[in-house]
């Protein structure tokens, strides 16, 4: 970490698969150097927010110098007041790697000490416990956090809950000492909206091209014509993902004998079928857009006030570079691109089990009647639809002024991204049940044979999640299917014979 941006990708390979972070010379000279003009203004006794005032409305209070560690310590300890279940794993992890991404630019005048304390944290696999609601934007949970910095609150090690202290101990650490400005940029600005926001975008993203595969077995299963896509209707649009998107399909459905021999049965199909170009290709748009938006904030400077160089002596600039609202809006714009990708997927699920649509037996079940088989599967991904709209509700919309009307409009950008998480994996589900259905259907169909993409799909998932020959408890086979969405198997095997596809 230091002279090269981090890429998302490298981002969640640390959050979420456990990489490890190791900083070159360029990180440690530029917070170095950041920190010693901190030192300077606290030696000047300059008026600083957050280094010689208090904090949001107490920010007329003049704090001495004497008292600069106390005031730290303090912000720690009173702003750590989120409560709830705790925050997953890999989101903790995500948050304590934006903080040394952002507070390592340079511009926060954070010890390099502290920060490498939170390096070494990450890397021994000590993650904090952290209650994940009740913030309007960030504060509260990174509270939780730096308290373990200071030795207090608690934190995971392994499988184990521990003091903070302990925990610290175990990877052979003591605790910290927060110095001028650092309690106040460890629980300042944009550092968990956009951590979790990265999360998101990458999950969404791989969801929303596996949709793609999921609504190309669909097609084959339903005897859908593959005319739809044809190259000559997406010119008419200018819109790239779109044409995109049938290119996917068109590559997704070649060489199938499904499709060849029913390219004609219908004149039109439903739109669940007809329409996926243009609803997945819209829905990958705001994704697209989405995704760009946090990169940029990924790679800013989040934190207020900036501790920016000017000659020798520098200066700290206050501002609202802790405001989220750029990430705030598109992580609600993730939540409705999903909800779109979520709500024409459970249609195509619904066709494949209702037998007078799909022509096979009712809910794919070898014996109707005598067994339900995809039945309730159905009613699962529209359950999951319907929270996925009552979701798309945008958060970065609502506000509540706060600390005495010093901040009297927040982002509210934290549930915009905790939502857009949370819709990523219940995306991953619906196409999970689409996949598991479909894969049924092309098995009642044989012995025609669907596409090679289609058909590598159908093996891999054979292996572990038999035909449906009579109910069985499907739980285990749907989490399994999620297990290969989620973690860009399922994309994988598809693209081992095909090539990529267009994200």
């Amino acid at each position: 970490m230091g002279e090269n941006p981090i890429t998302i990708e490298q981002f969640v390979a640390i959050a979420r698969h456990g990489a490890r972070v190791a900083f070159d010379a360029t990180y440690v000279d530029r917070v170095r150097r950041s920190r010693a003009l901190v030192e300077r203004f606290l030696a000047e006794n300059r008026l600083v927010y957050g280094v010689t005032t208090g904090f949001g409305d107490n920010v007329t209070k003049v704090i001495d110098p004497a008292d600069a560690e106390l005031l730290q310590r303090n912000i720690v300890r009173s702003h750590a007041v989120s409560i709830g279940d705790p925050l997953p794993t890999e989101m903790v992890r995500a948050i304590a790697l934006m903080e040394l991404v952002g507070l390592g630019e340079g511009y926060s005048g954070v010890r390099f000490e502290t920060l490498e304390l939170i390096r070494r944290m990450l890397n021994g696999r000590v993650t904090p416990h952290v209650p994940g609601e009740g913030s309007v934007g960030y504060l509260a949970p990174e509270a939780h956090m730096a308290l373990v910095l200071l030795g207090e609150g608690r934190a995971w090690y392994g499988d184990e809950l521990l003091p903070g202290a302990e925990a610290l101990a175990r990877i052979g650490e003591q605790p910290a000492r927060l110095a001028a400005k650092e309690g106040l940029s460890l629980t300042n600005g944009t550092h968990s909206v956009t951590a979790i926001a990265v999360l998101a975008a990458h999950d969404a993203g791989i969801a929303a091209t596996t949709a793609d595969i999921a609504a190309s077995l669909s097609v084959q299963a339903l005897k859908g014509t593959l005319r739809a896509y044809d190259v000559r209707i997406q010119q008419r649009k200018r819109h790239p993902e779109q044409a995109a998107v049938a290119e996917n399909l068109r590559r997704l459905t070649d060489s199938s004998a499904i499709s060849a021999e029913f390219l004609d049965n219908r004149l039109q199909d439903s739109l669940a079928l007809r329409a996926i170009p243009q609803m997945h290709g819209g829905a990958k748009r705001a994704l697209a857009q989405a995704r760009e938006v946090i990169v940029e904030e990924l790679h800013s400077v989040g934190d207020n006030p900036v501790i920016h160089p000017e000659g020798a002596d520098g200066v700290a600039l206050s501002g609202a570079n802790c405001d989220s609202t750029f990430v705030g809006i598109q992580a609600d714009s993730m939540v409705n691109a999903m909800t779109v990708l979520a709500k024409i997927s459970e249609r195509r699920t619904d066709r494949m089990v209702n037998s007078n649509f799909s022509e096979l037996p009712a809910f794919l079940a070898p014996r109707p009647g005598l067994d339900s088989g995809y039945m309730i599967a159905q009613y699962t991904a529209a359950a999951l639809t319907m929270e996925l709209r009552g979701m798309a509700v945008p958060a970065s919309a609502d506000t509540v002024p706060t600390s005495a009307g010093q901040e009297d409009v927040v982002s509210n950008a934290y549930l915009a991204a905790l939502k857009a998480y949370r819709a990523a994996r219940k995306l991953s589900h619906v196409v999970a049940i689409e996949v598991m259905c479909a894969v049924q259907a092309l098995d009642l169909l044989a012995p025609r044979s669907p596409s090679p993409a289609a058909e590598a799909l159908r093996a891999r998932i054979r292996e572990t999640v038999p035909t449906v020959d009579a109910d069985r408890g499907f739980h285990a086979d749907l989490e399994h299917i999620a297990e290969l969405v989620r973690s860009g198997e399922a994309l994988r095997i598809v693209e081992n014979v095909i090539g990529p596809l267009s994200r």
